[in-house]
């Protein structure tokens, strides 16, 4: 597969995967190459779902008001992001646990994204480590989704070693106080396979031996090892709270109730910079939003944990022009969940999106061809979005702007914005 640009539309045969033209065929492949329980995990939603299909579903409310006879001949989709000019404003979500979908895993996506030149997300959870991924994304930024755990101790040393890696910012995952319910998940008993670790606390791990086990370290000797510590979750009993105990894990460590904008902000601040800004990942209304600049949070990502956590929450599309409209452009605004297609990447700019995150579909393209697959799932959105936006009329990111929509009614007549 070659990845030249033939124009705005990317027409030459030689250009495209033919059996792979859209996302959505991007998805299919994958549900085929996936095992159910990683097909499970990684597509599903809270309970019913209905949040994850309105991410979806949000960005079928608009349409696109094309303007004509402009020059459309050089179109500039790049922008500035971290002082890195990205290809386009797009970057790849963290998601967790990648080598799930292929051996490439997180490294993988991170060579993809270098070569497409847009900037990468890093999962707390990943099954790569921060340092391996910093080096295989070379100049392009990397941010670090962030549990902010309980136990303090374990995000700093994690901040610390983001910091000496390079990352450009961490994006503090501020949705998930309690961990939704997610039904697939607990039907299928769904746990990582013992071959894959979570690599960012792996020497926190130990090995499951019972005590009189041993393991090697030489040809012939061995040494003792500990019996596996197990994990449990923290609860509240009475007054008292009682913190996580054992290796880290998503199901016990991730949630924290405890986390309040007065004592939490302030420390990750003091703990990041001035390496690396400090983001709020999950922000979906414009008191929050209000909050965030109040605090002096760099930026904010709107977003819903991919419909995952609170089931009839907002689509992060319609949380979104709320948002922009009580930050008033003091810090920027991204958005992430339900982006299937350029046109929706055009779409939330023109709400005052700055730029977008893909989650899933970055999956898909691991599954389909690992490193490839990643690749071409970013040419298919860039080439979608470069199309929009000439036919569009719109030669320039910022010039995408709410006037080039308009929006269904109940009634399916269309509004001006």
């Amino acid at each position: 597969m070659t990845t030249g640009n033939k124009g705005a539309g990317g027409n030459g045969h030689a250009d495209h995967d033919l059996n792979c033209l859209t996302i959505e065929e991007l998805q299919a492949h994958a549900h085929t190459m996936m095992d159910k329980q990683t097909r499970d995990y990684y597509n599903e939603g809270a309970d019913s779902g209905s949040t994850l299909l309105e991410n979806i579903d949000a960005y079928k409310k608009y349409r696109i008001r094309p303007r004509v006879l402009r020059d459309v001949s050089r179109i500039n989709t790049t922008t500035n992001l971290f002082g890195f000019k990205s290809s386009v404003p797009i970057g790849v979500a963290p998601t967790a646990m990648q080598k799930l979908a292929h051996a490439d895993g997180e490294e993988g996506t991170a060579k993809a994204c270098r070569k497409r030149g847009v900037p990468m997300g890093l999962s707390s959870f990943a099954t790569t480590t921060l340092e391996e991924v910093a080096e295989a994304s070379g100049e392009i930024p990397n941010v670090l989704q962030l549990y902010l755990f309980e136990d303090r101790d374990h995000s700093r040393k994690l901040i610390a070693r983001a910091k000496k890696a390079g990352f450009k910012a961490v994006f503090l995952t501020v949705d998930t106080p309690i961990l939704g319910r997610r039904n697939l998940e607990i039907r299928n008993q769904f746990k990582l396979p013992p071959h894959f670790k979570i690599a960012n606390f792996v020497e926190e791990e130990e090995p499951a031996l019972s005590n009189d086990e041993t393991t090697p370290t030489s040809a012939n000797q061995s040494r003792p090892r500990k019996p596996r510590a197990y994990s449990t979750a923290g609860y509240t009993h009475g007054e008292k709270r009682v913190t996580p105990t054992g290796p880290i894990t998503f199901h016990t460590h991730a949630a924290n109730p405890t986390l309040c904008w007065e004592k939490d902000i302030e420390w990750l601040k003091e703990e990041c910079c001035p390496e690396m800004e400090v983001w709020v990942k999950g922000i979906a209304t414009a008191e929050d939003a209000i909050l965030a600049v109040h605090h002096q949070v760099r930026g904010i990502v709107v977003s819903n944990h991919g419909g995952r956590q609170l089931n009839g929450a907002m689509a992060t599309l319609d949380a979104l022009p709320d948002v922009v409209e009580a930050v008033r452009g003091q810090i920027p605004v991204h958005v992430d969940g339900g982006i299937r297609h350029g046109t929706d990447v055009f779409k939330a700019l023109a709400l005052g999106a700055d730029f977008v995150w893909v989650g899933r579909p970055a999956l898909w393209g691991l599954a389909y061809k690992g490193q490839e697959g990643v690749e071409l799932m970013l040419k298919l959105l860039s080439d979608e979005f470069r199309l929009c936006m000439g036919l569009a009329g719109v030669t320039k990111v910022e010039g995408i702007s709410k006037e080039y929509l308009v929006k269904i009614d109940k009634s399916g007549f269309v509004a001006r914005l």
